[in-house]
């Protein structure tokens, strides 16, 4: 096997693995259900700090992770990074709590198209045909599930715009995923530790109670938080982005099934919802083929 070759298995491996762990992540949340979401978010953000730290030592990112600290302008957009992937964080925990796992598939099958539009409308990328009829098949699809249910897919919204608005402030700044995201949880870190200080001064504290089972699954928040991303930033940097485009549909399918494996309700709504949804997949996917054909694959994401 040529090192070409094993480059590009051991990046499908770290790509599969990423996908695979985010696709399956509800199942944790669900594991959690009965501490509330609040309290998971802190462990969340408690937990990934020291095991953020371990894997920035083994990949010598520590250089990355002081830039950010010492540069006024960088620290400023993690700031705000921080600020949206917390959001994002504490409605997925809460709308799988809730039991909308099927909603947040839907809204990280939407969130490439707002990538899209955000890509349009701050970084002057234009949109092909298809492009823009992805986009226009998702409306589409978002406008029947809310006409028909008569209620606005919130959770689906909040999760695709927040993660969108974080992307695009991440683009900003020239740092490592795993270096930014660890930034970020210790920008988190006093919020988080407060928080629980005080759950545990009002006797509200769920960890460190007599459920070893609970407590050993809420440790595992900062393994399940950070070891996704790793495989991420090690398959970005192995994979043409084409490729990783095509993985990154791999996780809402599989957040699609377990949604169905507990037992949610799929809607004649949600079905025809997800049908125009699927299409706009499609025909993003097709753009995609059809543009790598044109150009050169690249082999390295920026700032993986």
């Amino acid at each position: 096997m040529s090192p070409s070759e094993k480059t590009s298995r051991e990046g499908v491996i770290a790509g599969l693995s990423a996908y695979l762990m985010w696709g399956f992540l509800p199942a944790y949340f669900v594991l959690v259900r009965e501490v509330p979401p609040t309290e998971v978010l802190a462990h969340r953000v408690l937990w990934a700090v020291p095991f953020g730290a371990l894997i920035v030592v083994f990949r010598k990112q520590w250089p990355e992770v002081g830039r950010a600290f010492t540069h006024r302008g960088m620290l400023a957009w993690l700031s705000l990074s921080t600020l949206f992937i917390a959001l994002n964080w504490f409605v997925y925990i809460w709308a799988i709590q809730d039991g909308r796992i099927i909603e947040t598939s839907l809204g990280y099958y939407i969130n490439p198209l707002t990538n899209m539009l955000a890509g349009f409308l701050f970084f002057h990328e234009r949109l092909s045909r298809l492009q823009l009829l992805a986009v226009l098949f998702a409306i589409i699809g978002v406008s029947i599930l809310t006409i028909s249910g008569g209620v606005v897919p919130w959770v689906a919204l909040a999760l695709a715009i927040s993660f969108t608005i974080y992307a695009t402030v991440r683009k900003r700044v020239v740092i490592g995923g795993m270096p930014g995201l660890f930034v970020e949880t210790v920008l988190l870190l006093p919020f988080a530790a407060v928080w629980v200080a005080y759950l545990w001064s009002i006797d509200g504290l769920t960890f460190g109670g007599p459920n070893n089972s609970l407590n050993f699954w809420l440790l595992m928040a900062g393994p399940v938080t950070a070891l996704p991303l790793l495989c991420f930033a090690l398959a970005a940097r192995r994979l043409s982005l084409t490729t990783i485009g095509f993985m990154q549909f791999l996780a809402p399918t599989l957040q699609f099934g377990t949604g169905i494996y507990f037992g949610e309700t799929l809607t004649t709504a949600h079905v025809v919802c997800f049908g125009f949804i699927w299409t706009a997949v499609a025909f993003f996917i097709f753009d995609a083929i059809r543009s790598a054909k044109k150009k050169p694959l690249m082999t390295e994401s920026p700032g993986a």
